[in-house]
């Protein structure tokens, strides 16, 4: 079949798994997640809340940009792996001492001692992420998903199972942190088990030398991203209170669940592949241009349609106690929209090996969401002020990401626009005629969610059709082999 056919099935079979990811691993957390919030009070996720910003910022420590570059390396070996490995390890362990130390100042600065402990024992949680994130490399950089898959649905049962055991028995935000470790602990004991690696005992300058020297800019970046992601968990974790912080987390989550993990599918996918013809820049412009498209295609339904179902579906899947975060749910997944379309911006200018430009722009886009939020709290706009910023900056930095990726691969800003157009609009059409309907039907809401559900694909279906989207029958064409191939055999 040639060598285009061959990477086209190596990027088709990764997204299959990876989606396979997505779909069983994410469908698992949230059900978790909708057990736990029936049984916890919000007060207990906004506790939660109050330190993610801590966790998600060690976690890009301990990376250091070091995935990424052994992804890219295209001779990676023993040695670089095991130079990784103890690093990792050593800057994890760092991390560990530097927050247990730093607890009871944390805990002052939001005014709640139960943070202290809880602090203390979810870093643990740090080192065991260490020991996983070579064998993950070496996972993605041969584009297999279907182990990482089966980690990733491990450890959601494992969790949650003993989340839901801790919560009945009566371990209130403790059932959160034990979630939290099992999880770490079980996605790393597969991943280790299942590849069967071990570090040599040595560490080499060069290696790290040149690993680092292109890691350290992404890892700086990192920093950056991490830090203005997570940012509100900050601020309105200190000038809220924490049951108003566990509504906007778990707005938050319920989002990321299709935003965030589309993005990670589809970025971690796209990566490898695009790295594997990074020299071709006739091949890699095609290949992206396609990426985008289909991305941009599958994702805008999904967040669009959530928002215009969301008042619904927290009432019914929540209950009564969580229906004050609906408002930032809907506004989360408009914003939402756009992060898979930023990935994989972003995924070129890492697959040219421009780190340099990458830093640049995550101080460019950090300084632009800064001004934003400065107004949004000088203009005394509450939570909802904070989130129409976060709006504000996903379309702004739109913008600047396509820029920048168009003059590594000669795709213009305004050909990617143009491509994004028709899915955008077809999209935001869906939703407002599911949100409509949701309206307009006298019935209950067990009956309306799978109207407006039938309604929003119904809708989007047919006006591919009506619009001659290519994407809709390429999607058929590529998933059905896949499908058939990995069927069950009677």
């Amino acid at each position: 079949m040639g060598e285009a056919g061959s990477l086209k099935r190596k990027t088709v079979s990764g997204m299959f798994w990876s989606l396979g990811d997505l779909i069983g691993n994410q469908g698992m957390q949230f059900l978790i997640q909708i057990i736990l919030a029936r049984m916890l009070l919000p007060e207990h996720f906004g506790l939660i809340g109050m330190i993610l910003i801590f966790a998600a910022l060690s976690n890009s420590l301990i990376d250091s940009g070091f995935t990424q570059a052994l992804v890219r390396e295209q001779q990676a070996n023993q040695t670089d792996y095991s130079t990784v490995f103890y690093f990792n390890l050593a800057v994890s362990l760092f991390i560990y001492l530097s927050l247990y130390s730093a607890a009871p100042m944390i805990s002052r600065f939001y005014q709640q001692p139960d943070l202290i402990p809880i602090i203390r024992v979810l870093s643990i949680g740090v080192m065991i992420n260490a020991f996983a994130i070579v064998p993950r490399a070496m996972y993605t950089k041969e584009i297999d998903f279907k182990v990482q898959m089966q980690a990733n649905l491990a450890a959601s049962i494992v969790s949650g199972v003993v989340a839901i055991g801790m919560a009945l028995s009566g371990f209130g935000v403790w059932s959160l942190v034990g979630r939290t470790l099992a999880m770490n602990g079980t996605q790393t004991v597969v991943l280790i088990s299942k590849k069967k690696w071990l570090p040599s005992l040595e560490f080499s300058g060069k290696s790290f030398k040149r690993l680092f020297g292109f890691g350290w800019k992404l890892l700086l970046s990192g920093i950056i991203d991490t830090i203005f992601s997570n940012i509100y968990y900050l601020i309105i974790g200190k000038q809220y209170s924490a049951a108003q912080l566990g509504y906007y987390t778990n707005a938050s989550r319920f989002s990321d669940i299709a935003a965030q993990t589309l993005t990670s599918s589809i970025a971690r996918v796209s990566y490898p592949v695009l790295s594997g013809i990074q020299d071709d820049l006739a091949r890699l412009r095609q290949s992206y241009r396609q990426l985008l498209k289909v991305t941009a295609y599958l994702v805008f339904p999904v967040l669009a349609g959530l928002a215009a179902i969301g008042e619904g579906l927290i009432r019914l899947v929540f209950g009564e106690q969580w229906v004050p975060m609906t408002l930032y749910f809907q506004l989360l997944c408009f914003a939402g929209m756009l992060y898979p379309i930023h990935a994989l911006n972003l995924s070129i200018l890492q697959v040219k090996g421009r780190s340099d430009l990458f830093l640049y722009l995550e101080i460019l886009k950090t300084a632009l969401f800064s001004v934003l939020i400065v107004a949004a709290i000088w203009l005394d706009t509450g939570i909802l002020g904070l989130i129409v910023a976060l709006i504000l900056n996903s379309y702004l930095c739109l913008f600047i990401n396509t820029f920048f990726s168009s003059r590594e691969t000669g795709y213009s800003v305004i050909e990617q626009l143009k491509d994004l157009a028709p899915f955008y609009v077809l999209a935001l059409s869906m939703s407002l005629t599911v949100f409509a309907a949701g309206n307009t039907l006298p019935l209950h809401g067990l009956v309306v969610l799978p109207i407006q559900i039938s309604i929003g694909i119904l809708f989007y279906l047919g006006g591919s059709k009506v619009l001659r989207l290519q994407e809709l029958p390429f999607v058929f064409q590529l998933i059905l082999p896949i499908v058939k191939k990995n069927a069950p055999v009677k």
